[in-house]
């Protein structure tokens, strides 16, 4: 079981990938879809949904009754290959009681392990790098005809910017917007730019067009998506590398992520903006004076630091150092006193020392987040920290500081939790608790999940007034306020 840990949270990947569902009122073959892994996964299905919708598939929950199945991977940990392959499998005990049923794999793992699970395991009929997706409708005329289909060429240009995605959420309150494709940044551990490619950014218009799309539907909340949304680089079109060679009169017009957040924030005044994932090293100051001045902005950043340690910060490439990362800290709080931060944290990479391992507590201690995701170290192929560094820290050492780490995280999200009791929160309701449908669910612009008891006249998509009057580490208790 793959597992990851937020405060003292611990969810099951496994739980992650449940089919993303929509009935869609054409008939057609049936098409079943899971996902593993990060946001953008999920916002890739969608793309795809939207793809083979267009051309007579219906969407189902029902794997049995399934002609196509398509698998969205992630490619980031050892584990959750692992139980993509397990899946695999399961979708193949299906397939051998319809032989008619064809099964794909898309997404991250594509690439590299497309002649094991084509030639040799014989899991799947197609595989389907993450710009190929609008070749979807001829790779199933293929594998129909009796081949094996196959496409995994990047592009320099593909955005899907002139795709209207399927939202296959279930609430249908928040929504992904992806705003960037691809990674430039070579972090030694990270597997992106193999198989997601260079990084290029979609056309603004396109993004707000889509924002009040979802608003004009009900939706109340967007997450911009990309690997590194603060390096988002309009000029119009072509790989981030290339801007110096644009002309001058593009680069002088060129929209950055502070200018796209203050286009979503305008054309949507009454909904919220999150995005995600933010790189230390290209988060600037412009960019938090737009979430300060636009109060639908919400006031909360995912900044992943992977390490308290600037040696091992310098050994993955991560373009920062602990000092500077601590400046950012502060910079942060300076100029949105109320932001809540959370992190990425790789525990156990090569070379790590027990005094590595103090400075990545320290820096928790000094930082507080309100929470966080923790891994320990898994090497993933092609990169190069498998090619060239020895995974030389013990299993037993990896899980007693993942362990630390885990504890110290819980305590810290436990305290800024307490330090809300008797505030009133707004929070957008997203849905019934998931353990009393007499109570409603939803997130307040910390992006802290409440729980509080329904009074019959709200209903999701509603923003509300919450009391706050207990918590967990993992969420705030309150009762509704007129």
């Amino acid at each position: 079981m793959n597992q990851y840990h937020t405060g003292n949270k611990i969810i099951d990947e496994t739980k992650q990938g449940e089919a993303l569902v929509l009935e869609q009122m054409h008939g057609g073959k049936k098409l079943y879809i899971e996902s593993y892994g990060c946001q953008m996964n999920f916002a890739d299905s969608e793309v795809v949904a939207s793809i083979l919708g267009e051309n007579g598939f219906q969407t189902t929950r029902n794997l049995e009754e399934a002609d196509l199945v398509l698998l969205n991977t992630c490619s980031i940990r050892d584990k959750a290959e692992q139980t993509v392959r397990k899946r695999l499998k399961a979708f193949h005990q299906v397939k051998n009681a319809r032989p008619e049923m064809k099964i794909g794999v898309l997404g991250c793992m594509a690439e590299r392990v497309k002649d094991k699970l084509l030639d040799e395991e014989k899991l799947v009929d197609l595989v389907v790098g993450p710009d190929a997706y609008r070749d979807l409708p001829n790779l199933i005329e293929e594998v129909e005809s009796g081949q094996k289909a196959v496409n995994v060429i990047l592009s320099k240009e593909e955005t899907y910017a002139d795709v209207n995605p399927v939202r296959l959420g279930h609430n249908k309150v928040t929504a992904f917007v992806s705003i960037t494709r691809g990674c430039d940044n070579m972090c030694t551990f990270c597997v992106v730019p193999f198989t997601r490619g260079r990084e290029r950014s979609r056309d603004p218009q396109t993004i707000v067009d889509e924002c009040l799309g979802l608003y004009n539907n009900g939706y109340r909340e967007v997450t911009l998506l990309g690997q590194n949304v603060d390096s988002y680089l309009w000029y119009g079109g072509g790989l981030k590398k290339d801007f110096d060679k644009a002309s001058e009169v593009a680069r002088a017009s060129a929209v950055y992520f502070a200018d796209l957040l203050k286009m979503v924030a305008e054309a949507v005044p009454n909904m919220r903006i999150r995005f995600s994932t933010s790189n230390p090293q290209d988060m600037h100051d412009d960019v938090l004076y737009a979430i300060a001045d636009y109060p639908n902005i919400c006031n909360y950043i995912h900044l992943p630091v992977q390490s308290g340690s600037s040696k091992i910060l310098k050994t993955m490439n991560r373009g920062h150092t602990r000092e500077e990362y601590f400046d950012l800290i502060s910079r942060i709080h300076k100029i949105i006193p109320d932001c809540a931060l959370s992190h990425d944290m790789i525990i156990g990479f090569p070379g790590e020392t027990e005094e590595d391992h103090q400075d990545t507590l320290s820096l928790m201690d000094h930082v507080k987040y309100n929470y966080g995701f923790m891994f320990k170290y898994s090497e993933r192929p092609n990169t190069f920290a498998a090619r060239k560094l020895e995974d030389n820290v013990p299993d037993e050492i990896k899980t007693r500081r993942l362990t630390e780490v885990i504890n110290k995280q819980g305590g810290h999200s436990l305290v800024r939790n307490q330090s809300r009791i008797g505030m009133v929160e707004e929070v957008l309701i997203e849905g019934n608790s998931k353990r009393s449908d007499e109570h409603w669910s939803g997130r307040n612009t910390q992006n802290t999940m409440v729980v509080f008891p329904k009074s019959g006249d709200e209903n999701p998509g509603d923003f509300v007034r919450v009391k706050i009057e207990d918590c967990t580490s993992a969420t705030l208790l309150g009762t509704l306020q007129s």
